[in-house]
C-alpha cells in the first residue's frame, strides 16, 4: 500500500477511535446485566449544552444552573431498582469523603422517564434516607428530556409496556466545571474514595 494511503488510513482509524472514546456509553440492561463504564477524561469534549427542564419544585431551569458550581450530572429514573439508588448512595459517601471540599459541589439527577417522574415524584424520591441532601432533580416534557440527554450524549430507551415498563439508560456521571463545561466522566461504581480523588484532582486543575 502506498505511504500516502497508509497515512490516510491511520488518520481515519485515529479519528474513529477518538469519536468512540467520547460517545461510548454503557447501557443498563435489566435482563442481561450491565458492564460498568471506565473512568475517562476527555478534557473539553462536546458534552453538555443548552437545556430547558423543570426542577423538583416545579421551577423552570436551564443550563445556567450549572454556572458557578461544580456539578455531578447523571441520568436515571425514580423507578430504577438498582443502579440509580446505588449511584446516589455512592455520591453521598463521596461527598462525606471530600468533607469541606464538597461544599461547592452540586448533584443533578435528570430523569429519563418524564411519563412517571413528575416534579413531586422526584421530590419524594430524592428525600429518601441515605441519598445526598440537596440533590437537584430535573424532568420535563419528552422532547425536553431528549434534548438534554442528547446534549450529554446519554442513552435511554423504554422497555416494556403498561405500568411495569422500565428504562434502559447509560450510567455515566458527568463532572461539569463552574463554567458549565464538561471536565471528566466517572464510572457509577468507582467507589467513594476513588471518586473523591478524581473530583478533587479535577477541581485542583480548575
Amino acid at each position: 500500500m502506498p505511504r500516502r494511503s497508509i497515512l490516510l488510513f491511520a488518520g481515519v482509524c485515529v479519528a474513529i477511535a477518538a469519536a468512540l472514546a467520547i460517545t461510548t456509553i454503557v447501557v443498563v440492561n435489566q435482563r442481561e446485566g450491565a458492564i460498568p463504564p471506565l473512568e475517562t477524561s476527555t478534557g473539553q469534549a462536546a458534552v453538555g449544552g443548552p437545556f430547558q427542564l423543570v426542577n423538583q419544585d416545579g421551577q423552570a431551569v436551564d443550563q445556567t444552573m450549572l454556572d458557578g458550581k461544580w456539578s455531578l450530572v447523571f441520568f436515571g429514573f425514580t423507578y430504577c431498582p438498582d443502579f440509580c439508588p446505588t449511584t446516589l448512595t455512592m455520591l453521598e459517601a463521596t461527598k462525606q469523603q471530600m468533607g469541606d471540599g464538597a461544599k461547592d459541589l452540586q448533584i443533578v439527577f435528570v430523569s429519563v422517564d418524564p411519563e412517571r417522574d413528575t416534579p413531586q415524584a422526584l421530590k419524594d424520591y430524592l428525600s429518601s434516607e441515605g441519598f445526598p441532601r440537596g440533590v437537584i432533580g430535573l424532568t420535563g416534557t419528552p422532547d425536553q428530556v431528549k434534548a438534554a440527554a442528547d446534549a450529554w450524549r446519554a442513552y435511554y430507551r423504554k422497555v416494556g409496556e403498561g405500568e411495569g415498563y422500565t428504562m434502559n439508560h447509560s450510567l455515566t456521571i458527568y463532572l461539569m466545571g463552574p463554567d458549565g463545561k464538561f471536565r471528566t466522566a466517572l464510572a457509577h461504581d468507582l467507589g467513594p474514595q476513588r471518586a473523591a480523588q478524581v473530583i478533587e484532582r479535577t477541581m485542583a486543575r480548575g
